[in-house]
């Protein structure tokens, strides 16, 4: 799918949650002339890997969200997986966030004491990918283990966001991974890891996109 394709695609998505957006030349959507932007993607794959869907939303002149997704098939079909999977995980969360249109029935939303502040967390669905949905009741362990990582930072009273990965393989070896901000977070990878993921039949992987904003009184 081509740049033209993809931001016609996202412009009717928007539209249908009554976000208006304007197209620019390079395919990026803008909010009025203004921040945020978003912009997506597609990358085919090769010798019969998944493609890869990108999608940056940029906050401002210095911050942007980057985000990617594997699609599986060819073509099109591959995309289209991609964009679904952005449209269950994450994309609800993006558009209560920046845009500011909230339907919780697409995700948690939480209120977090990190600091001297309360903080709205957005919190997204753990997509399981090769696993049965009983491996989704680890989530909400993974999710205690991140808030109180989370408690013990000084985060800047601005929108953060987060990717939480677990992979796990049927030897038993298992590898986790958090990202906050785009950039590799230790102490959120050691949450991961203090959890106790469950074994399976073959191998899985749950993954986790979070939002948090810092509430205005």
């Amino acid at each position: 799918m081509d740049s033209a394709a993809l931001q016609k695609y996202l412009l009717r998505l928007f539209e249908r949650h009554d976000v208006e957006l304007e197209a620019d030349e390079d395919g990026w959507l803008v909010t009025d002339d203004d921040f945020p932007a978003i912009r997506a993607e597609w990358h085919e794959g090769s010798a019969g890997e998944p493609g890869r869907l990108d999608v940056d939303v940029v906050l401002s002149e210095e911050r942007r969200i980057e985000e990617s997704f594997a699609g599986i098939g060819n073509g099109d079909a591959g995309c289209r997986d991609a964009l679904h999977t952005f449209e269950m995980n994450v994309f609800h969360l993006l558009l209560a966030a920046c845009w500011y249109v909230t339907d919780d029935r697409k995700m948690r939303i939480a209120a977090w004491e990190i600091g001297v502040r309360t903080w709205d967390v957005f919190i997204g669905p753990f997509t399981l990918r090769g696993a049965d949905e009983s491996i989704a009741a680890i989530s909400s362990e993974a999710l205690e283990a991140i808030e109180a990582a989370l408690k013990r930072e000084a985060l800047a009273p601005e929108l953060h966001w987060l990717r939480l990965v677990h992979q796990h393989g049927t030897d038993g070896n298992a590898r986790c991974e958090a990202l906050l901000d785009n950039e590799p977070w230790t102490a959120g990878t050691l949450a991961l890891d203090s959890v106790a993921w469950p074994l399976s039949g073959h191998d899985y992987s749950a993954r986790c996109f979070m939002l948090l904003d810092v509430r205005d009184y």
